[in-house]
């Protein structure tokens, strides 16, 4: 299937019902942070059902027609398929393989050029750890990691709320490989955020960062923070403490 085929068979998909539920739980309305976005009413599994038939054939090239479509579903289908295929080619025995190596970077950098079509949580959320946290941790042709870091730094300091959130969510991938490091500059970075949906990301990320790695760094985050962190921020950093450790902290 190429591009329209699929635009097509989703199309075909369509649900009215369940796209004004869409349209609601992810805020589509004047003001708020997805105003304007549009729904075919498609669930999560029935897209990752079109990814898993059509993602190992499709073209990398066709890939941008699905980002830059209006429907919400088509552009998550569009970054599950990078997904897929950048998983594939990240698998042990090809971490050090030239050929995937130069693929991996190809589509990091498609990902990274249709950033802003990834404009809802749930479009950051279920792709930016799979391709641009696993790819901090492996071999790119594009540059080491100061290189990388510059990557996260321009997406942290955009003006665009979902680039900021992908440089913070992604260090869900890093943290589960055993690196705090960037979890821990970022949640730094973004302490300060205006938007609620940061204080969550960050809180999350802290809290995943502190499960995967060490919950020691975690409390040493909040005792360096805890007085400045939004709450939000730091109920969702907590969460998995027991019960007397985030009363201590809530009462700080």
């Amino acid at each position: 299937m190429n591009a329209k085929e699929v635009i097509s068979y989703m199309e075909s998909l369509q649900d009215d019902e369940q796209r004004k539920i869409l349209m609601g739980f992810f805020k589509t309305g004047p003001g708020e942070y997805g105003e304007g976005d549009e729904f075919l009413g498609l669930k999560v599994p029935q897209t990752r059902e079109v990814v898993k038939a059509v993602a190992k054939d499709f073209p990398l090239d066709e890939v941008p027609e699905l980002l830059m479509n209006h429907w919400h579903e088509v552009r998550l289908c569009g970054f599950l398929i990078l997904v897929s295929k950048f998983e594939k080619l990240s698998v042990k025995r090809l971490e050090n393989d030239q050929s995937a190596i130069r693929k991996r970077d190809e589509i990091l950098k498609l990902y990274l050029k249709y950033a802003e079509k990834a404009n809802n949580w749930d479009l950051v959320d279920l792709s930016v750890h799979k391709i641009l946290g696993h790819w901090l941790l492996l071999p790119s042709t594009l540059g080491d990691k100061d290189y990388k870091i510059k990557v996260l730094d321009e997406l942290a300091q955009s003006d665009n709320l979902w680039k900021q959130r992908m440089s913070m969510v992604c260090s869900w991938k890093t943290s589960q490989m055993g690196d705090p490091s960037w979890c821990l500059r970022y949640a730094e970075i973004h302490l300060h955020h205006p938007h609620d949906l940061m204080h969550k990301a960050v809180g999350w990320m802290l809290r995943e960062m502190g499960k995967r790695v060490d919950m020691d760094l975690l409390r040493d985050f909040l005792h360096q923070h805890v007085h400045e962190m939004p709450r939000t921020m730091l109920r969702y950093a907590i969460e998995k403490m027991p019960e007397r450790e985030r009363q201590y902290w809530m009462k700080l």
